[in-house]
């Protein structure tokens, strides 16, 4: 592909980008990997080129642009080699008119405003949207396993951070890839063989996982979601890592408490549904995503979420509530609302290998850890 023919297909990936970001459709790297699937012809630096060029007009511009063609000019403003590609050239993209790019900026206004309540400072809310490093937790029987280039993770005997780029695909069944701050949250459970764990929010079960590794293998773990497929990635990932603990249960929404009836546990993982402000680094395009509605709905579902675990914590058991989310409405106001409409329980002190205290919690933040972004606290139950 010539440099010109580079240009054009940023800017034709950035078009779907932008319809999926307001049409809740596919995420950027999904429809990045569509696009080159339908056009072998592309090497593999024409694809590296192409994807650097779409994310650093993604990460550049705060507000959802109007088209891609409008994201590239912003990009090619202080380019001069980029802008010379706008040429006119067979498969290249059409010389500059009377046109305005894209405005520049960190984050839609809206969202400023709510992370700038949330305390976040201008350093803070531009390392969201850094590049975020690559972070693997090594199963418990591979805790020697030699990685080229991996440096430990202080506080996590299994975390390694790879070079970027790693290849990781020889060591299925050996490594998982989980950020640093998603293992160092998972802590917060105070997994021990032996106990019962019900993982509520579980996903495709990564926290599941490392509650496994903590246990040693030895207890239960009832993992359970209301997404079938997410939960489905489970069963696979578990008979790779040689766990044999966990369960998967599928609920109902609105029907959860009933499905869940016959558990009492020891602790209760909520790794809430949010925004995903905290992993802005991944997928810089989830915050032309979020709206101010779509926020509200979220602090729903994460009341509803904390209400169906309080109901499975045995007396004197614990709740540890996760959000990869830095705004406090999801993260600290939401658990002193909770706290408030729950009298006898008590949110306790945490020690974890990252994070700094946050109301009743804590939080880390990509600026001061160097992880993804989350709240997270552990809440005790009355006896």
């Amino acid at each position: 592909m010539t440099p010109a023919a580079r240009t054009q297909a940023a800017i034709e990936l950035l078009d779907a980008i932008i319809a999926a970001a307001r049409e809740s459709g596919a995420a950027a790297d999904t429809l990045i990997a569509r696009y080159f699937a339908q056009r072998r012809y592309a090497g593999s630096k024409d694809r590296r080129a192409v994807r650097e060029l779409v994310y650093a007009a993604i990460r550049r511009l705060g507000e959802r642009p109007a088209d891609g063609r409008a994201a590239m000019l912003a990009l090619a403003a202080t380019d001069p080699a980029l802008a010379a590609t706008f040429d006119g050239s067979p498969h290249g993209p059409a010389p500059v008119a009377d046109e305005a790019p894209a405005a520049e900026g960190l984050h839609p206004r809206w969202l400023e405003d709510r992370l700038t309540a949330s305390g976040l400072d201008a350093t803070e809310q531009r390392a969201l949207i850094e590049r975020a490093p690559l972070d693997v937790r090594l199963h418990p029987d591979h805790a020697a396993l030699d990685l080229p280039g991996a440096e430990p993770i202080p506080g996590l005997p299994l975390a390694r951070r790879l070079p970027a780029g790693t290849d990781i695909a020889p060591h299925a069944g050996q490594i998982e890839v989980q950020d640093a701050g998603s293992q160092a949250v998972t802590l917060a459970a105070g997994a021990t063989p032996g106990m019962t764990i019900l993982d509520l929010c579980a996903g495709a079960g990564g926290k599941s996982l490392t509650l496994a590794a903590l246990m040693n293998d030895d207890g239960r773990i009832i993992a359970s979601d209301v997404d079938r497929a997410r939960l489905s990635r489970l069963a696979p990932r578990a008979e790779k890592a040689g766990v044999t603990i966990i369960e998967t249960r599928l609920l109902n929404p609105q029907q959860e408490v009933a499905a869940l009836a016959d558990v009492t546990a020891d602790v209760v993982l909520i790794d809430a549904p949010c925004s995903g402000t905290g992993t802005w680094r991944r997928n810089p395009e989830a915050r032309w995503r979020l709206t101010p509605a779509r926020l509200d709905r979220l602090i729903a579902m994460q009341a509803h979420v904390l209400a169906i675990g309080a109901g499975a914590v045995k007396p004197g058991g614990a709740l540890a509530y996760i959000v990869c989310s830095l705004l406090d409405g999801e993260g600290a106001a939401q658990v002193d609302a909770f706290l408030a409409a729950n009298p006898g329980w008590q949110a306790e002190p945490l020690a974890l290998p990252f994070g700094r205290p946050h109301g009743p919690g804590l939080r880390l933040t990509p600026a001061h850890d160097g992880t993804d972004g989350f709240f997270v606290a552990r809440l005790r139950a009355p006896c």
